[in-house]
């Protein structure tokens, strides 16, 4: 089911960083349709926000059912005659005991508890940097399993992503196909190393800088798109791309022209960029 809001901003990037917060979604998530573009007006006046429309995918709402509720069943036509009580039996009392006071035991003096907390401290989770060993454990057995000599060394960078590099010779097989092959080593990283941990790690995998390369490239890809869309005065759709190749092209388009926006349409992995044209 499709849903969307509309929110208004300073700028057309405002209002949509806006409606992003609000739903929790990303950028590549949803579809932008500008409603309104920003006027400044004169020395302030006349001035207007951004207005923008973002839609969104949700899930179809459950439709409740009624349950039928059985009919009472009939009442007898005929009351039951009430049963009689049946006669009370004497009964003989037995002479009580006679209660005998016993003096209270003398009280046990309470034991000092020992310093230590009556509770165990709860299992520290695996701190972030012990994840280093994981990785290369991993990967180390997933280069034996494909036969290939590839040593990865790996580093955390500030935002805490573990910068994983296979260093080796002769390594474009690890890549792929625009870096297919190296795209599923970095999912399976992520999957084998996160699994049953309640903090994930982000995991990013590069060989022969091959991803610095790819987004260069697809920078390029993003001005040349986006030009020929303000040339021509239409919408340019791209070729299907992954969610981080994607956002790339989100990233590099977000302040290119004011009459140009970007949004992804389809489903995965068929999910393209339409670079449009805001008359």
């Amino acid at each position: 089911m499709t849903k969307y809001i509309e929110t208004t901003g300073k700028t057309e990037e405002l209002a949509v960083a806006a409606a992003l917060e609000q739903l929790g979604l990303d950028r590549d998530d949803v579809s932008v349709e500008v409603l309104a573009r920003a006027k400044t007006g004169f020395l302030g006046i006349g001035s207007s926000p951004a207005k923008v429309r973002v839609s969104y995918e949700a899930p179809d709402e459950a439709v409740f059912v009624p349950v039928p509720v059985p009919a009472p069943a009939p009442a007898a036509e005929e009351a039951k005659e009430p049963e009689k009580p049946a006669p009370a039996v004497k009964q003989e009392r037995k002479p009580e005991p006679v209660k005998t006071e016993k003096k209270p035991a003398p009280a046990k003096k309470a034991e000092p508890k020992p310093a230590a907390a009556e509770k165990a401290a709860p299992t520290a989770e695996k701190p972030a940097a012990d994840r280093t060993a994981d990785i290369e454990q991993f990967l180390i057995g997933l280069m034996e399993h494909l036969e290939v000599e590839a040593k990865p060394v790996i580093t955390v960078n500030a935002e805490g992503t573990y910068e994983v590099v296979l260093e080796g010779e002769d390594l474009g097989a690890l890549i792929g196909r625009r870096g297919e092959t190296l795209d599923a080593i970095q999912q399976l990283t992520n999957y084998a190393v996160n699994h049953g941990q309640r903090s994930r790690a982000r995991i990013h995998v590069d060989c022969e800088n091959y991803r610095a390369k790819r987004e260069e490239s697809l920078q390029r890809l993003a001005r040349k798109t986006a030009g020929k869309a303000v040339k021509y005065r239409r919408n340019m759709m791209l070729e299907p791309m992954n969610a981080y190749e994607r956002h790339v092209i989100h990233a590099e388009l977000q302040e290119y022209h004011p009459n140009i926006s970007t949004y992804s349409t389809g489903t995965e992995p068929n999910r393209r960029i339409v670079v449009a044209y805001n008359k």
